[in-house]
């Protein structure tokens, strides 16, 4: 299956997410915060990252727009999982580079069929 790279500061957010990944046959890395999650990417090749917009150090919308400098992830899916659902958040995030938008909370059902679109 794909490796993703799961970004979000909530602890028991990142636990949910891998648990709902792990259990379709997904290898998951995780990381709590953008910064994080850049230090890790830059090492590492991911099938798909899944991140949170509102985090501390670096927050997703930023976190993207780097990803996407990086060679390894200029066609990687990247996609939003966050509380947010403004027009604006989304649009930011489009223009930073993410491939879609998940609004928490997420159904399993729902959070894997998204992944498995995103994949191709």
């Amino acid at each position: 299956m794909a490796s993703i790279l799961a970004v979000d500061d909530s602890s028991s957010m990142r636990q949910m997410v891998a648990f709902t990944l792990k259990s379709d046959g997904h290898q998951v890395t995780e990381a709590e915060d953008g910064v994080a999650a850049l230090s890790i990417a830059k090492g590492s090749s991911f099938d798909l990252v899944l991140t949170d917009v509102n985090m501390p150090n670096m927050d997703g919308i930023t976190l993207i727009g780097e990803l996407r400098k990086l060679p390894n992830f200029k066609g990687t899916p990247l996609l939003m999982l966050t509380t947010e659902s403004a027009a604006d958040k989304k649009q930011a995030g489009k223009d930073a580079g993410a491939t879609g938008w998940i609004v928490k909370p997420f159904n399993p059902e729902q959070l894997l069929a998204v992944i498995k679109r995103a994949l191709g």
